[in-house]
């Protein structure tokens, strides 16, 4: 096996650079935040505990 630390690649084969840089691009954009933003929470709660009451109820049957 070769020494990854000059050849900056894993033993896989991955870049490191690379992944670093897409790392630092995907920490600094509003990506992540933006879905979180547009979430109703009350109605996934809601969504959450009708699926879960339907759930028991075609259990028991």
């Amino acid at each position: 096996m070769e020494n990854n630390k000059h050849t900056n690649k894993t033993a896989s084969g991955t870049d490191v650079q690379h992944v670093k840089q897409k790392n630092a691009q995907a920490s600094s954009s509003k990506y992540g935040t933006e879905f979180a933003s547009e979430t109703d929470v009350q109605h996934v709660k809601r969504q959450n505990a009708q699926a879960s009451a339907n759930k028991k109820q075609n259990s028991s049957k």
